[in-house]
């Protein structure tokens, strides 16, 4: 159980850490909120959403999607103009999550928005649903729940310590400036993985 368990939290790890929609959302709100409990509503809505797609990635949906292309090509082509409009968003300084000011969002807001790059992200489901689920079908009793729990853990630590790191960039950086750096970075980062989202869509579709 021990070797799941290890095996889960550092697949999980290095699944979450590449930059994206979902985390970006996180850390900005933990920037623009100042205090870490106004960033709360986002935190708990990005891990408890990717619980539900770890979940029902372990229990045997990962074979569903898998088998199913025109499911995963419509995935990735309505992903990548999701991702699209987000970075774009981003560049423009107009989404939720960069204009929210040194307040961050409201809690209704900042939990639709974080469900939306959650559910919405083909790279999140993808992740969860193909990874982590098929990683899991090598488990199992107690050992498929050492590694599911484990790979839960990851999530949560993550986006709390990810809120926590954005409220130490914005207690230093008054001015925005360095935010703003942060938000083109990002968006360019956000166009990369819809670009290639796209064209792993039509790839799909023309095989």
């Amino acid at each position: 159980m021990l070797g799941a368990a290890i095996h889960g939290f550092v697949l999980a790890f290095g699944l979450i850490l590449p930059l994206g929609a979902q985390n970006v959302f996180v850390f900005n709100q933990g920037a623009a909120g100042r205090k870490l409990h106004r960033a709360l509503p986002a935190i708990l809505t990005a891990a408890l959403g990717d619980t539900l797609l770890i979940l029902l990635a372990v229990l045997g949906v990962s074979v569903l999607v898998l088998s199913w292309s025109w499911l995963k090509i419509t995935l990735f082509v309505l992903g990548s103009g999701f991702m699209l409009y987000i970075g774009w968003s981003i560049w423009k300084d107009v989404s939720p999550s960069s204009v929210a000011g040194q307040t961050g969002l409201p809690a209704k807001k900042q939990v639709m928005f974080a469900l939306s790059v959650t559910f919405l992200n083909p790279h999140a489901i993808i992740d969860t649903v193909g990874v982590i689920g098929t990683s899991s079908l090598g488990y199992a009793g107690g050992a498929k729940w050492a590694f599911t729990l484990a790979t839960v853990l990851v999530s949560w630590i993550w986006f709390f310590g990810l809120a926590l790191a954005g409220k130490w960039v914005g207690d230093l950086d008054r001015g925005g400036k360095l935010q703003r750096l942060i938000n083109r970075v990002s968006a360019l980062i956000v166009w990369g993985m819809a670009l290639y989202l796209l064209y792993t869509g039509l790839k799909e579709m023309w095989a």
